[in-house]
């Protein structure tokens, strides 16, 4: 190693860092997605901590019992949850044959208009019922694996929310149990760095929650006033989508913009991407910068990246929390360099400097 000059030793050392890190990050990924019944749970219950720890921490303020105070904030979810939940449902039984119907309207007009031969919603449905009838068993097997799938959702759920419950009654021991986990020497930093990546985790989950009910209310008001059918289903895609950035908004605003030229026609379409439009530039231009102002900034470079590795990694529950995730790595990462950054810009100095008072604590 000596006979290869300096450069090119300071390369070689960066990149065996480069290969060591990558390895134990694709070890840490590939038992994440051996042990995704249980990690995904905790995972979901750690962002349902950071957002709901504002409101266990007033209780516990008010001098209620911690196991109370959590309980209390479990069911509070349970109640919103429940609420939106049955409202979404409702709204989508009342609206949606009118929502198929106009939809199954407008692919008519789009197969009369080009008139492509054997395409008529008659022939579809003739042809599905003939496949589901050939294929009757590989539906039923469908179907059984759909159900084993709920199942495994509404178990993660049931987890997922009395992690949260521990999560929030044992928040108070939580310093002292990163401390006892870190390595000699190392307990300050250690709790730092979690500080940091879980205040990032919390300011997301904040504002995300916030932006997307500002979002979804004026999106929803927008479709009433235009008398679109599943006002309230649609406003509810975009209160989830939003939790993907830039994708789900583009999703959920495509869907409402879709039922409004299926159902109400071609200009109340063109209002309907009108109101889309204006919510997205008022989340871009004023509730980003106001909101999300004191969480970890990210280029939307980034999280277009993020948001392509965690749908490779776990699809849709990756793309949920890639963001997320990636905001706390920013964290620590800029914990780190605050640390680092300020020992290396100390450097040496011209002399002692003279003494002023005791050291800060």
């Amino acid at each position: 190693m000596q006979l290869l000059p300096g450069p090119v030793r300071r390369f070689a050392a960066w990149c065996a860092v480069i290969l060591l890190a990558s390895g134990v990050v694709y070890v840490a990924i590939r038992l994440c997605v051996e042990f995704r019944t249980a990690v995904t749970p905790a995972l979901l219950a750690l962002l349902g901590t950071a957002l709901l720890r504002p409101l266990h921490r007033r209780l516990v303020r008010a001098h209620v019992q911690r196991s109370l105070a959590a309980g209390l904030t479990c069911v509070a979810v349970l109640a919103v949850v429940g609420g939106a939940v049955y409202i979404v449902v409702s709204a989508l039984i009342q609206t949606g044959d009118q929502i198929i119907a106009s939809l199954r309207h407008a692919a008519k007009g789009v197969a009369d208009h080009f008139g492509a031969a054997g395409t008529s919603l008659d022939d579809l449905a003739s042809n599905a019922r003939d496949l589901l009838g050939k294929f009757g068993g590989t539906a039923a097997s469908g179907v059984v694996s759909g159900i084993s799938v709920v199942g495994e959702m509404i178990a993660m759920s049931v987890l997922a929310l009395l992690l949260v419950f521990f999560f929030l009654r044992d928040s108070d021991r939580a310093v002292g149990t990163v401390r006892a986990l870190a390595p000699p020497g190392g307990a300050d930093m250690v709790e730092a760095m979690a500080r940091r990546a879980f205040g990032a985790v919390e300011g997301f989950m904040r504002g995300t929650t916030l932006i997307a009910l500002i979002d979804a209310v004026c999106i929803t008001v927008g479709l009433l006033i235009l008398r679109v059918p599943g006002a309230v289903g649609l406003g509810a895609l975009v209160f989830v989508g939003a939790y993907i950035p830039y994708l789900g908004a583009f999703i959920s605003g495509a869907v409402a913009v879709l039922v409004a030229l299926a159902d109400r026609g071609f200009v109340i379409a063109l209002w309907a991407l009108g109101v889309v439009l204006a919510v997205q530039v008022l989340e871009g231009h004023v509730l980003q910068p106001m909101i999300q102002s004191r969480t970890v900034q990210m280029h939307p470079a980034v999280i277009l990246l993020a948001l392509t590795a965690g749908a490779s990694v776990a699809g849709i529950l990756g793309m949920l929390l890639a963001v997320p995730l990636t905001a706390a790595a920013f964290g620590i990462v800029h914990e780190l360099q605050g640390r680092y950054g300020a020992a290396a810009g100390s450097g040496p100095t011209a002399g002692p400097a003279p003494s002023s008072g005791p050291a800060d604590s």
